[in-house]
């Protein structure tokens, strides 16, 4: 598969053009994983984002952290590694941003909840 995906790049890179040479044979460009995985990764982001209608009931709290963590984790390795990969920290910014959010939205509806029991009781 790799010979095959080798080739394909090979003969995909006829059609590039010029101006963009500098960014398709760039240690992390199109023709690496380094490019891809962050590429899919954007699916997450889309995911979170359409998660922001769900009722904040049916929220995970432990898996929005466990998103979060990753983002922001993801996020410091991209910068450190080599090449540094700016797609890969800007979508795992996204990551963390669209699971801190949701993470308000889950404590703000427990805290109402709570809020709303304490009155029910008094």
């Amino acid at each position: 598969m790799s010979e095959f995906y080798q080739k394909s790049m090979t003969y995909l890179e006829k059609f590039v053009p010029p101006k963009l040479h500098p960014l398709w044979r760039h240690p992390a460009g199109p023709k690496t994983i380094f490019f891809w995985a962050p590429a899919f990764k954007w699916g997450l982001v889309i995911a979170g984002i359409a998660d922001l209608t769900r009722p904040a009931d049916a929220i995970s709290p432990a898996q929005t952290v466990a998103l979060a963590a990753t983002g922001v984790v993801w996020s410091r390795y991209s910068l450190v590694i080599i090449p540094k990969n700016y797609s890969l920290f800007s979508v795992n910014v996204f990551v963390a941003i669209t699971q801190i959010y949701q993470l308000y939205r889950a404590i703000s509806y427990q805290y109402e909840l709570k809020k709303e029991r304490t009155l029910l009781v008094e």
